[in-house]
This record gives C-alpha cells, structure tokens and sequence, in this order.
C-alpha cells in the first residue's frame, strides 16, 4: 500500500506564496505520475497540475503562470510552488499517484493512491 503525505499548507494573504510537498512510500516514485487536486467547501475536488514519470507537467487554467509543480525522485518527492495566491485558491490540497508508467490524466478518478489533504487559506 501507497501512502502519500502532504505538507506545507496553511495561512496566508492573498498574493504570498506556499510550497507544499507530497512525500510518498512507494519504491517506485520515479515512475509514476503525481496530481494535485483540490477541494473548497461545497464543491467538487479538481485537478490543479500534474507531472509525469517523464517530467511532463499539465496545468488547470485557473493556475497556470502561478503554480509550478516539480518533483525530486531521489527524495520520493513531489512540490507544488504556489505563487500570487488568490482567495479562491482557498481549499483542502490533495496529493494523487497513479500506477506506474502511466501519462497524466485530469481525471481524479485515474489516480489510484491519495493522501490525507492539507488546508491551503488565503485571505483578501
């Protein structure tokens, strides 16, 4: 079993930054992809950006030229760079694997491994 944990969420003004991390257990890290999702009160959880076993990355729109995703595999390590937060970047962050050598998919229902969440705020 695949455990994901995240970190590096928590409180702050719109336009800071937050870095968060997503460390996995799995062996094989270097080998599969990694989503970000999330999730605000009341609303569906969706894809935020995602990079590949390759390195390929994909980004939702509403963050593109914002947040930079990137991985270190030595480290079984994932990042989300988060810049020029909004208010509406507000939500619960998710970490997701798929199996391995699989591409990147927007589909939350494609990743097979999730993490436990952390809380992103951002106050106007």
């Amino acid at each position: 079993q695949v455990q994901l944990v995240e970190s590096g969420g928590g409180l702050v003004q719109a336009g800071g930054s937050l870095s968060l991390s997503c460390t996995a257990s799995e062996r094989t890290f270097s080998r599969v992809t990694v989503g970000w999702f999330r999730q605000a009160p009341g609303k569906e959880r969706e894809f935020v950006a995602a990079i590949s076993w390759s390195a390929g990355t994909d980004y939702a729109d509403s963050v593109k030229g914002r947040f930079t995703i990137s991985r270190d595999n030595a480290k079984n390590t994932a990042t989300l760079q988060m810049n020029s937060l909004k208010p509406e970047d507000t939500a619960v962050y998710y970490c997701a694997t798929r199996d391995r050598w699989l591409q990147i998919s927007r589909y939350r229902n494609e990743y097979k491994y999730w993490g436990q969440g952390t809380q992103v705020t951002v106050s106007s």
